[in-house]
């Protein structure tokens, strides 16, 4: 098998690390509020409950998808691509 140049270079970006971030939504909160949450308080987000979850990669929209329950731990399963600008 022959690799091109273009095939090493490829080669060498499988390997560094990204952060995946599944965004439920966000809110805007004042400090005197967030200083009052605790457990069992409720933060109301800028989305509908069962509405489509973002996923980003490094702060960059890349997919929508929905929330999925994977044995005892929580998953996204991608419902939409989004294009590049």
């Amino acid at each position: 098998m022959i690799m091109t140049e273009q095939g090493k270079n490829l080669d060498l970006l499988m390997n560094v690390p990204l952060k995946v971030t599944a965004e439920l939504g966000t809110c805007k909160m004042l400090v005197r509020d967030i200083l009052k949450l605790g457990t069992g308080s409720i933060v109301e987000l800028d989305r509908l409950a069962g509405g489509p979850v973002d996923l980003l990669v490094n702060d960059r929209l890349v997919a929508r998808g929905e929330v999925v329950a994977i044995d005892e731990n929580f998953g996204v399963r991608i419902t939409e691509l989004i294009e590049k600008p």
